[in-house]
């Protein structure tokens, strides 16, 4: 065969490549998108409410965060395993694998729950937070807390749908989740009047409406997933992931498996957690008064926003783990190494664009996601220097799902505890708080954080050794 023949081969596989991690990556972007809505409808409505109820649903959100970090104990596993069997033509064990993790579902499910309800006001408290700003954050943690089951419910069965290549059932259970969302959460926010009458529907509960709404729709969520779950119609083909009593139960060999793979990646995800919580605690500490609410709110204002530039990356590295895994289950690595090259192909434009909207909108942005203009004063400079991350942050991200899609999890262990853990918390304290550089010094942590992780990411992907890790 001649070179140009080996070439035009090449080409060809690249465009069938690229062609499967659009297909797959399309339906996640839906539901990155409908996620993100979630948040975005909580930090809009909040932003109508006052600085206190915005830095209560900031704190929720980091809160939820942890949550969903314990839940990958499960999640990121259940997604590993089940590609390789899937991809070596093992249907019948990748079912039983995701029962067997939903039936760890309950026993963590719970442990979550009664960490939250005992916490609540210790995370507040570690924030500086006090008189009506504690009290708002307590109650909302522990309502938020009662649907965190629910949500890690719905994670687990993501994850071992899109294991087996289905990306289209989260997204509709996303596309109900979010609607109940802003239905639910609009009308217990502000209120549902009878028309023509003085008859309160349902009375007006302020910010507590808000995670009314989130616990509402997460429950309609993990229903919702079930079902989907359990379906099996006769015009389903066999290859469909369906689930029977039988695939449940608790099986060791299979708990193992999993919580191998998962288990360094939730230790990655803790330590992340850890690094931005203690990197939350840096912000709630750059003024000299005491906690400052217009900067904590600009601080969670341009992470909700900055979520935006994720959403395709994301989608396209949730798509990488899936082929990657399936490839090396089907034993070719070298397309296992192909897909997150070609992944980070098309998502590196998208970062660039978001890194010149941010800094050329962020004064629109901020006017438009809260009413008090201190926020905007606070947040405009440092969301401009965070437009700047962007293309570093789409390369980790990439890679990094496409080294746990391998059930390589250890070495972003790693790289979680160096980048946030020492050097955003560091240089950030020292940026933000000792040289008094308020909330744009804090971001620079941030900053050399991701960039330092990208580094390391990338090295460890481009040396192909993930390649040979048995999951």
């Amino acid at each position: 065969m001649s070179s140009d023949d080996s070439a035009s081969e090449s080409e060809l596989a690249s465009i069938g490549l690229r062609r499967q991690l659009f297909l797959l990556a399309i339906p996640v972007l839906g539901e990155q998108f409908l996620t993100f809505c979630i948040g975005f409808v909580d930090v809009y409505l909040s932003g109508r409410l006052g600085k206190n109820e915005t830095a209560a649903i900031g704190l929720s959100a980091y809160v939820s965060w942890l949550a969903s970090m314990i839940f990958s104990l499960i999640g990121t596993g259940t997604t590993a395993v089940i590609a390789r069997e899937w991809g070596a033509g093992r249907f019948d064990e990748a079912r039983k694998v995701a029962g067997r993790s939903l039936t760890m579902m309950p026993v963590i499910g719970f442990m979550v729950f009664c960490l939250l309800q005992v916490m609540a006001s210790g995370f507040a408290r570690l924030l500086n937070m006090e008189g009506e700003q504690l009290r708002i954050a307590v109650q909302f943690l522990r309502i938020d807390a009662c649907g965190q089951f629910f949500a890690g419910w719905t994670l687990i069965a993501a994850a071992a749908f899109r294991g087996s290549g289905d990306m289209w059932s989260p997204l509709r259970v996303l596309i109900c989740t979010n609607l109940t969302n802003v239905a639910v959460s609009v009308a217990c926010t502000w209120g549902l009047q009878l028309p023509g009458t003085s008859i309160w529907l349902i009375p007006p509960l302020g910010v507590i409406g808000i995670v009314v709404g989130t616990t509402t729709a997460q429950f309609c969520g993990a229903t919702l997933m079930t079902l989907l779950l359990l379906s099996r119609s006769p015009g389903l083909q066999s290859r469909r992931l369906h689930l029977t009593r039988s695939d449940f139960g608790f099986h060791r060999e299979t708990i193992w498996r999993v919580v191998r793979v998962g288990g360094p990646a939730a230790l990655g995800g803790l330590c992340t957690f850890f690094g931005h919580f203690t990197f939350l605690m840096v912000i709630a500490r750059l003024s000299d008064k005491g906690f400052d609410g217009a900067t904590f709110a600009a601080h969670i204002v341009g992470i909700r926003i900055e979520a935006l530039s994720y959403l395709p990356v994301e989608a396209f590295g949730i798509a990488a783990a899936t082929l990657v895994g399936q490839a090396l289950g089907a034993h070719h690595p070298a397309r296992a190494k192909q897909v997150g090259y070609e992944a980070l192909r098309q998502c590196l434009w998208y970062a660039a664009v978001m890194n010149v909207v941010f800094f050329v909108f962020a004064p629109q942005i901020y006017a438009n996601m809260h009413t008090e203009p201190e926020v905007a004063v606070v947040g405009v400079p440092a969301f401009r220097l965070m437009s700047f991350y962007q293309i570093p942050n789409a390369i980790l991200i990439v890679y990094v799902c496409a080294l746990r899609g391998a059930g390589d999890t250890r070495f972003p262990l790693l790289c979680s505890l160096i980048g946030n853990v020492f050097v955003r918390v560091t240089v950030g304290y020292l940026c933000g708080v000792y040289w008094h550089q308020g909330l744009w010094g804090a971001w620079i942590g941030m900053g050399a954080d991701n960039i330092l992780r990208s580094i390391l990411i990338s090295l460890r992907y481009i040396s192909g050794r993930w390649t040979r890790i048995r999951v």
